[in-house]
């Protein structure tokens, strides 16, 4: 994959991800445990639900952050290249995740 594919590739779903950590940030919001106005279940659904979207927004994090790592890595000519054994990373499986570090047969052991 060249260069400019993967740094559009990369940036593009940075902007989405920014965008989605930005519309979803109330949902993590703590839950109110106010007996009198909200029932038990509505409490515990809301518990779930405020559960469920940390992990979202964790998840999130932690792909921006791979793709921050790619981005250092495709300005230091170091891009599509395994981290672990430096073989040269599938065009397919970059496509697939233009912030992927590694290599199949390394991701696999």
């Amino acid at each position: 994959m060249d260069d400019q594919k993967a740094r559009t590739l990369l940036l593009n779903r940075k902007q989405e991800l920014i965008a989605l950590l930005e519309a979803t940030e109330s949902d993590s919001d703590p839950v109110e445990l106010d007996q009198s106005r909200v029932g038990r279940l509505s409490r515990m659904d809301a518990l779930q639900v405020q559960a469920m979207a940390q992990e979202t927004e964790r998840r999130r994090h932690n792909e921006l952050s791979r793709i921050e790592a790619a981005l250092i890595r495709l300005k230091e000519g170091d891009y599509g290249y395994c981290v672990s054994c430096d073989e040269e990373i599938p065009d397919k499986r970059l496509e697939l995740d233009p912030s992927t570090a590694i290599c199949v047969g390394c991701a696999s052991k």
